[in-house]
């Protein structure tokens, strides 16, 4: 049992570094060296085909957070005889730091979905070099960088919890 626990972790930690790596990755040195593209036109074309791909890796990444955690949450006893549902679980260091997993977790999905699709495709077909264009990137870029952020908390809480809360 001990064995599959582990590589559940294992598989978990690794979805997480496709994921928080790829947003990373993005953030600092695909926008920056596409920015440097030229005419407009192909950088949108660039950064709507790099997003397009990206979508996919990220949201299999997080389907599989989502598997891998429920998993580590079985493994560790939170839902043997309804643990999770009871109040005195939660007001535990370990039951605070998941909760702000849990929350965490939430937003990121929320953020992802509203960048992915709705904001992101919107920048990706409005006219590149436009005002409407420049602000709809600003705004995806800010998504961005607000699930990079929640990411960061995700992994901090995710520290906690692995060291007992």
């Amino acid at each position: 049992m001990r064995n599959l626990y582990l590589l559940n972790v294992t598989i978990h930690v690794m979805a997480a570094m496709l994921w928080l790596g790829g947003m990373f990755f993005l953030a600092a040195v695909g926008a920056p060296a596409l920015r440097a593209v030229e005419p407009a036109e192909l950088r949108a074309r660039l950064f709507a085909q790099i997003g397009r791909r990206f979508r996919g890796v990220g949201w299999g990444a997080i389907a599989v957070l989502v598997a891998t955690g429920v998993g580590n949450l079985a493994f560790t006893g939170a839902f043997r005889g309804g643990a999770i549902l009871r109040a005195e679980f939660w007001a535990t260091a370990y039951g605070h730091a998941l909760a702000w997993k849990l929350v965490s977790v939430a937003a990121m999905i929320s953020v992802s979905a509203l960048h992915d699709f709705w904001l992101g495709p919107l920048a990706g077909r409005l006219a590149a070099g436009t005002p409407e264009a420049l602000r709809a990137r600003r705004r995806a870029a800010w998504l961005a960088r607000t699930n990079a952020a929640v990411g960061i908390v995700i992994v901090a809480a995710a520290v906690r919890l692995a060291r007992g809360g």
